[in-house]
């Protein structure tokens, strides 16, 4: 039979690819929808980019679009007659061309065209899956704002905002329910309400959903911050996920006293305090970050995206002592079940003082042990390596090499005490009231307030006047790191050169009996105690006063956090409650294939407004500032 010809199924397959074009209509031309560009498009079916197809199936399955593969008939129907008949005879050849055509538009055409859409699809979902794992990736990453008391608002009309006020450990001190939106609009009473909870737990910073009436929950936080005399600022976070977590068995356990709209105010306020730790706690697909996640294949994007987080929480490891169930079980080696083991052993029996106790740990066996010991770490325990990510079977290696090097294990608790004392201090400054910030301003030092995360550290303080200091050189200085300026003591402790001392690191490896990159691990624990990688991302932007999109002017330039990474551009937030559209041919001047390459989800990013389509909602920016730099808001 001509359909089942495989050397034919080939040729025309490949043709189709290369000549053939995917085309689409509207169903109804009238209707309005996300899809009018595609209500009369055509495109080269070799150049069709992935979020176009899926953006085409999508709208053929919500029965907006029709979409079919626009194949060279002609050509293909030559060569069919070419290969079938291959001697002409004037009776035969006219039913042979009817029945060749007969079996490419009824057989062959259909199978081809349902072969090369799927093929476009997985292309598309591969793409679109990797995109959302970089997305994930770096949104998990995003630095803890740690040592505040965070007051966490889920915005809402009718039912009212729902309010959870979480201490410095995450813990839930309070909650409340107010009402200054529609209908109620009870705005001074409201205001009362916050005022006593800010005052009674010292709030010091507000997290704030970003769905259904958070623009008018932002201008009352706006006035109240005005009427306040202590230093209090707010931040919109991405609430995506929230009402899931908050209605999950997960949330019921950890809540069980709480209502749906308590879990989620308490959940947006632990996602700015530690984004790591309360957003592993929601499936993935629900975050946002990604497109068209809905419509691909779960269990494949399922899979892709617990890899993200497991390696997110792997690389930046876990307190042993303060690490919920549904942080540990991500760690390598550790099960769901042994991950509620670990948590009912520390309930029973306290907290952990050392790594070994593991073992005691119930299904949690020696192997499963020498795989997940190294992410957990334990603060202030008995070994001062059980806070680092030194494996247990490297610390013989360790203290050998304190020995070479005329140190003990009291120089290394030292120095972690150190590092935690001027992480500390750096909290408590940020943290204070305002009348005693001033008088001690001079003790704190923002290295550099042209990046994001000086700038953030720098408004956290209330606006306080300081000393400021150029990057000094080094890698901290590139980074752009914040911090305290250190005493002597503190920046030279003795572990903190350990790196240079060691003149041979190849024969230092031989001695101990470890390899060189292990060595190197190990060095880098003990000089800089408890790193954490995500110091090195953009901190969120904290405000203090609030845009309305009507405000925006086309040419002002503002700071935003890049929300979303797609294929054709990215989202950044504004601070006007509508993300806005850097299109990929706006992010940079030089030639780019992806987004990617050159922002990430939580870079601060500098924009322009473009345009601005209050009716649609549509905000365009660009990148690009070569214009007029006087608007700057």
């Amino acid at each position: 039979m001509i359909s089942d010809e495989a050397d034919y199924r080939i040729y025309i397959r490949n043709i189709t690819t290369e000549e053939g074009t995917l085309v689409s209509a509207a169903k109804d031309e009238k209707a309005e929808s996300v899809y009018e560009m595609y209500y009369a498009y055509e495109e080269p079916i070799k150049k069709a980019a992935g979020h176009r197809v899926l953006a085409l199936n999508r709208g053929e399955n919500e029965k907006f679009l029709t979409v079919k593969v626009a194949a060279p008939t002609e050509r293909i129907l030559q060569y069919l007659c070419k290969k079938v008949i291959t001697k002409e005879n004037e009776f035969t050849d006219p039913a042979l061309r009817e029945v060749i055509q007969d079996a490419y538009e009824r057989l062959i055409a259909p199978a081809i065209e349902r072969e090369i859409r799927n093929d476009l699809t997985e292309k598309a979902e591969d793409g679109a899956i990797s995109v959302f794992g970089k997305n994930l990736e770096q949104l998990l990453m995003q630095p803890p704002i740690a040592g505040k008391v965070v007051l966490g608002w889920d915005p809402a009309f009718r039912t009212g905002c729902k309010l959870a006020v979480v201490d410095a450990t995450g813990k839930v001190l309070d909650t409340k329910v107010i009402y200054p939106t529609a209908p109620q609009n009870k705005v001074e009473e409201s205001k009362a309400e916050l005022k006593k909870l800010i005052k009674k737990y010292g709030v010091s910073l507000i997290s704030v959903g970003n769905g259904t009436a958070s623009r008018e929950s932002e201008q009352v936080i706006v006035d109240l911050i005005k009427e306040l005399d202590t230093p209090v600022q707010y931040v919109i976070v991405n609430e995506a996920g929230a009402s899931v977590y908050s209605a999950s068995k997960l949330a019921t356990e950890e809540f069980p006293n709480f209502d749906v709209g308590q879990r989620s105010a308490a959940s947006i306020a632990r996602r700015l305090q530690d984004p790591l730790a309360e957003l592993v706690k929601i499936d993935p697909k629900s975050i946002g970050v990604g497109q068209y996640q809905h419509d691909m294949n779960q269990k494949k994007l399922g899979e892709a995206l617990g890899g993200v987080v497991e390696d997110c929480v792997n690389k930046v490891g876990v307190d042993l002592n303060t690490a919920s169930a549904s942080l540990l079980e991500y760690i390598s080696g550790v099960s769901k079940a042994i991950a509620r083991n670990i948590v009912d052993y520390r309930e029973q029996n306290g907290r952990f003082s050392s790594r070994a106790q593991l073992l005691k740990v119930p299904k949690l066996g020696p192997k499963a042990y020498e795989q997940c010991a190294g992410f957990l770490r334990i603060p202030d325990g008995d070994n001062p390596l059980d806070a680092t990510s030194v494996h247990p079977e490297s610390y013989e290696a360790a203290m050998k090499l304190l020995e070479k090097m005329n140190l003990t294990m009291e120089d290394v608790r030292f120095a972690q005490k150190q590092a935690a004392k001027n992480k500390g201090t750096l909290k408590k400054e940020a943290s204070a009231p305002r009348k005693e910030q001033k008088s001690r301003q001079q003790k704190v030092v923002i290295r550099n307030t042209n990046t994001a995360m000086g700038k953030a550290l720098a408004a956290a303080m209330g606006g306080m006047t300081m000393a400021m200091e150029e990057p000094a050189g080094g890698k901290d200085a590139k980074n752009g790191q914040a911090g305290t300026k250190m005493s002597a003591a503190a920046e030279n402790t003795a572990v903190s050169t350990l790196e240079k001392k060691i003149k041979d690191k190849k024969k230092m490896a031989q001695e101990l009996g470890i390899g060189e990159i292990t060595l190197t691990d190990i060095l880098k624990e003990l000089e800089k105690p408890s790193r954490d990688p995500r110091e090195n991302m953009p901190a969120p932007i904290l405000r203090s006063d609030v845009l309305d999109m009507k405000d925006l002017k086309p040419g002002m330039i503002l700071k935003g956090t890049v929300r979303n990474v797609i294929d054709f551009g990215v989202f950044v937030d504004i601070g006007v409650h509508q993300d806005g559209l850097v299109h990929i041919s706006q992010i940079t001047d030089r030639f780019i294939k992806h987004p990617l390459e050159a922002v990430s989800v939580g870079d601060i990013v500098d924009v322009q407004v473009l345009t601005v389509d209050v009716a649609k909602k549509r905000i365009g920016l660009t990148m690009r500032l070569n214009q007029d730099k006087s608007k700057t808001k």
